[in-house]
């Protein structure tokens, strides 16, 4: 009974000495700087819901959503935040990319002024002068959006410029709205002059694709779909508890980037983003579970729109699986349609 004893004892001193199997060390990289759409990563980190699932989660700051893409298909980083559109683009050049959950399922592109300018609706944008990026992703759908609501390129003036020239233009009056994201520039523009912001959202008027989501080489979802799943489930409840927490999701961000923004624009930005995360058709579902018909109609306005090959129409869903979501029994039947 003894020598029983004192050889339980010592097996239980052996396994409580053994190491605790190592997490996966993941590497996240954003499309962009950090802004208040980043921060459920932020959050999900600090509440340890990435530990939890035995994933070492690194947040890199990107420099665009096609370098960050062009990072992922090298297997310079694990995954990707990126614009879905132009990981589509890079996957019919022969980029290994697709992406394992697609976030922003409602598209934020917006014709942006100072609210005080009155311009709320697609009739008011008359007259005025729109400062836009010529070949940039929102540059291209503005076609789109102006044959949606009859305007005509003669009803405006346009000036153009890259991304901070076109701020500039509207902070500093040599124009009265720009064409940029409603979570991003419109943060931008406030936190320059303390002035609000009013959108006019394309997806208001028609517009209807996908914009960011999570992307991963082809071969790391072969290779390794355990890691996967437990990445995606924990941003699955990341974005969850976010949304439910925007001022403490915003706070993440600055506990580890001191810089990263200012908390009261960090918070709305994030705000304005949680809307864009389903649409009518999946606002009953957790995140990510994107429809089909979403994805397909994306494809299709990017084919004729966006500079996107034509041959993508083939095969939408060469460009996104549901395969690695969490369970959600809201969504049953989707996850099949998809693999």
């Amino acid at each position: 009974m003894i020598k029983k004893t004192i050889a339980a004892a010592l097996c239980a001193f052996a396994a409580s000495t053994l190491p605790a199997q190592a997490a996966d060390k993941v590497t996240l990289m954003l499309n962009w700087y950090v802004y208040g759409e980043h921060a459920p990563f932020y959050y999900g980190k600090q509440k340890g819901f990435y530990e939890a699932e035995g994933i070492d989660l690194e947040i890199q700051e990107g420099r665009g959503s096609a370098v960050t893409t062009q990072l992922v298909a090298s297997k310079g980083v694990t995954f990707g935040y990126v614009d879905v559109p132009t990981m589509m683009k890079a996957a019919m050049k022969g980029a290994p990319v697709t992406s394992p959950g697609v976030l922003l399922q409602t598209s934020p592109m917006s014709a942006m002024g100072f609210t005080d300018k009155n311009i709320r609706k697609p009739e008011d944008i008359k007259g005025k002068i729109v400062a836009m990026t010529p070949g940039d992703s929102m540059s291209q759908i503005w076609p789109l959006f102006l044959k949606k609501t009859g305007l005509k390129e003669r009803d405006f003036e346009v000036v153009s410029g890259d991304a901070q020239t076109k701020l500039n233009a509207v902070i500093n009056g040599q124009a009265d709205l720009l064409l940029g994201y409603v979570m991003d520039q419109s943060m931008k523009i406030k936190d320059a002059t303390g002035k609000s912001v009013t959108p006019v959202r394309f997806a208001d008027y028609g517009v209807n694709m996908v914009s960011s989501g999570i992307i991963a080489n082809t071969a790391t979802l072969k290779d390794n779909p355990d890691m996967v799943r437990r990445f995606m489930a924990a941003t699955t409840k990341a974005v969850e508890e976010a949304s439910k927490a925007p001022k403490d999701a915003a706070a993440a961000i600055l506990a580890v980037n001191p810089k990263g923004g200012k908390p009261d624009t960090l918070q709305e930005g994030f705000e304005l983003t949680i809307p864009l995360y389903h649409t009518k058709e999946t606002e009953a579902m957790r995140p990510f579970q994107v429809t089909d018909a979403n994805m397909k109609e994306t494809v299709d306005l990017l084919v004729e729109y966006g500079g996107l090959d034509a041959a993508a129409k083939e095969n939408p869903k060469r460009f996104y699986t549901r395969e690695f979501l969490p369970p959600d029994p809201a969504a049953k039947g989707l996850d099949t349609a998809a693999k």
